[in-house]
């Protein structure tokens, strides 16, 4: 955030012109826009009304039922582009009271807005005008010459269907009449009569009897399911099933059988007390021997070497009902499949005689059909002569005025809240993208614009912590400035001049000029600050030179070569007054040199701090390297531009300044002074 905030600083000169501009576009925008009124009307479909239901023969009906509005095709957005359209505007612009002001119809036809509503019949009509009764008049002129071209447009449909259907009615008319004609003569000429009566009682004959067909070879699957069924059921084919019903209806077999069964129960009793031996016993089981080779025998009568039921009863029993269900399923099955093959019998002939038809009936039912298809388009044409007019009611309804014109009291424009917001938007917009395009071409230096450069000192002096016109730093700066010196007086120099400058204004070499010299002064060395800004003397209107100097004799003065002043113990100043003309050849010429080689003269300085111009602005700091070679460059965080700071070091470098070392002014203070470190590579706070 703080970066950003610094960003808008640098440029804020050109963020208040732009924000100018645009506020003074806005405010111009709010006093010239003149006020409009807005007439509002709404227009109603009535829903279609025309029913069509003709009987075309053989071809069916044409019915045009009511269906309300197509989904495909919105009659209300056709009826808005009939509204706004080009032929209808220049008829209302003909008797506009300000059609001189509206040159091209385009412009005119922006004060119109047809717009129709969702879910409804209903076209909401919207007209402007610089008047409330200029507004109502163009509302009432547009729908006056509204329903004019509709009516226009519906004659115009009206004609133009006629004229086609007149034109297929009469074709299709002689097309009946070419067939009919046809039909007759084929007729006379063949002498068949009702070919068609005919035919179509054996085709009517020959559906039924598949018909039959079809229900009898259902009955009989159905037997042969049932029999499957019993079949399973029983475990029996049919043939079994019949012999052993045959069996259980033997009464001979039934009364053997019964006898055996009391003979079983009296030789169970007989057992319980007596032995096999016994007479009795013994009776009992000749008796039952002699009735099961009778049993044996009416059953290998009934089966006839196939599997029987023994088990069948007469009577009551469940088992001997269902075999004599399968006795009489397979009967129905054999009766209904001799019935299936007689009726395909009586198809077979009938297809034989249909198929034996001459070949002049086919072409009899085709000439018929010709006549019938041929009737059913006379018929539907004839319907849709009919259905013309309706057509055309459809197509351009009779659109009804639902509210008529009328108009608001208060203006409906300018809309003061949109421009306004506009010029909000515009600004915001505006702001960010010069801010954008001016930090592109010189952004702010960063840490990695100084990484690849090796300076000698790197130093970071913190922002102070107060203002006024003392020079006077605080206890953390002052601690900075401390180790700045004594890195410096550490520093093998031959020459003991010092060059402080910057890139650009603003960045503190003035700040640090004094900083540094007060700081060598209280190591113990005599110190000389010189003011080498000729264009603005900061820092002599800093130690309060020049403030009681303003006199008539002060051009004399400025061109004068002036003598230290003492500013306090161990620290002078040569002053300067700001000059104009071209100071480039002060330096040049060797004024400059020739001002400190006197002003060192006057007393034994260990050390000379020329306090210059910055060097991307003026030409004079280079040439000041070739009398004051070692150089102390200040940056600013927030404040520097990396394109300026690169394009002064390169300019110090072409003219073979020593860059002692690099200052960077004004960053926060932490809880502890930065420590001091030589000979490395600045890195990132």
């Amino acid at each position: 955030m703080g970066k950003v905030a610094a960003i808008a600083t640098r440029h804020w000169k050109s963020l208040f012109i732009l924000n100018l501009l645009v506020l003074a576009a806005t405010v111009g925008k709010l006093a010239t826009s003149p006020k409009v009124w807005t007439a509002t009307a709404q227009l109603i479909l009535p829903q279609k009304n025309g029913n069509l239901d003709a009987n075309l023969g053989t071809l069916g009906s044409l019915r045009n039922a009511d269906t309300g509005f197509s989904s495909e095709v919105n009659p209300l957005k056709v009826q808005a582009s009939i509204l706004t359209s080009d032929a209808l505007l220049e008829r209302v612009l003909e008797s506009d009271p300000q059609k001189s002001k509206f040159p091209r119809l385009a412009n005119y036809k922006r004060l119109f807005k047809a717009s129709p509503q969702e879910q409804s019949t209903i076209v909401s009509l919207a007209v402007t005008g610089s008047t409330p009764e200029l507004a109502r008049q163009r509302t009432n002129t547009l729908l006056q010459v509204y329903q004019h071209r509709l009516n226009e447009l519906r004659q115009a449909d009206s004609v133009s269907r006629k004229q086609f259907s007149q034109k297929e009615l009469n074709q299709a008319k002689e097309r009946l009449s070419q067939a009919q004609i046809a039909l007759a003569r084929f007729k006379q000429s063949t002498g068949l009569v009702n070919s068609e009566a005919q035919t179509q009682g054996i085709v009517t004959a020959i559906n039924n009897l598949t018909t039959e067909q079809a229900q009898v070879l259902a009955q009989a699957q159905a037997s042969q399911d049932r029999i499957r069924v019993l079949s399973t059921r029983l475990s029996l084919t049919p043939n079994q099933a019949i012999r052993s019903l045959g069996l259980g209806e033997n009464q001979n077999y039934q009364f053997v059988r019964g006898k055996l069964a009391e003979v079983n129960a009296q030789l169970i009793k007989l057992r319980a007390t007596f032995t096999d031996n016994h007479p009795a016993v013994q009776k009992l089981l000749s008796e039952r021997d002699e009735l099961q080779r009778k049993l044996q025998g009416y059953i290998a009568q009934s089966a006839a070497g196939t599997r029987v039921d023994t088990t069948v009863a007469s009577g009551t029993d469940g088992r001997a009902t269902l075999i004599q269900q399968l006795v009489l399923a397979e009967s129905e099955a054999t009766g209904q499949q001799r019935q299936a093959e007689i009726l395909q019998e009586e198809i077979t002939k009938l297809n034989v005689a249909l198929k034996s038809l001459p070949a002049s009936q086919a072409q009899l039912l085709e000439l018929q059909r010709q006549v019938d298809v041929a009737e059913g388009v006379y018929k539907g044409l004839v319907a849709q002569v009919q259905q013309n007019n309706i057509d055309a009611f459809d197509t351009y309804p009779n659109v009804q005025v639902l509210d008529p014109a009328k108009v608001d009291s208060k203006p409906s424009g300018p809309k003061r809240s949109i421009i306004v917001l506009s010029g909000l938007m515009a600004s915001i917009i505006g702001s960010i993208a010069l801010v954008l395009f001016l930090e592109s071409r010189n952004p702010l230096l960063s840490p990695k614009d100084l990484q690849s450069i090796k300076f000698p000192i790197v130093v970071r002096i913190p922002r102070l912590r107060h203002s006024g016109p003392s020079w006077q730093v605080g206890t953390e700066t002052e601690v900075e400035f401390q180790r700045l010196a004594s890195a410096i007086s550490l520093q093998p120099l031959k020459d003991r001049r010092l060059l402080i400058t910057s890139a650009i204004t603003g960045e503190g070499k003035t700040t640090v000029t004094l900083g540094l010299a007060r700081a060598l002064a209280d190591l113990g060395f005599r110190v000389l600050v010189v003011d080498g800004d000729f264009r603005k003397a900061e820092l002599s209107r800093r130690l309060g030179y020049g403030r009681e100097r303003e006199s008539a004799d002060a051009v004399r003065l400025a061109n004068e070569v002036q003598q230290p002043i003492s500013v306090e113990a161990s620290l002078d100043l040569l002053p300067t007054l700001p000059k104009q003309g071209k100071i480039v050849e002060l330096v040049r010429r060797g004024r400059f040199e020739q001002s400190l080689a006197v002003a060192e003269s006057a007393d034994n300085y260990d050390y000379v701090l020329v306090d210059s111009a910055p060097v991307s602005l003026t030409s004079e700091t280079a040439l000041m390297a070739n009398v004051v070679p070692n150089v102390l460059f200040v940056v600013r965080p927030g404040t520097s531009y990396s394109n300026s700071v690169n394009e002064s070091l390169d300019q110090l470098d072409q003219h073979r300044a020593q860059i002692l070392g690099l200052v960077i002014n004004g960053v926060e203070a932490n809880s502890k002074p930065y420590p001091y470190r030589s000979n490395e590579s600045l890195v990132n706070s």
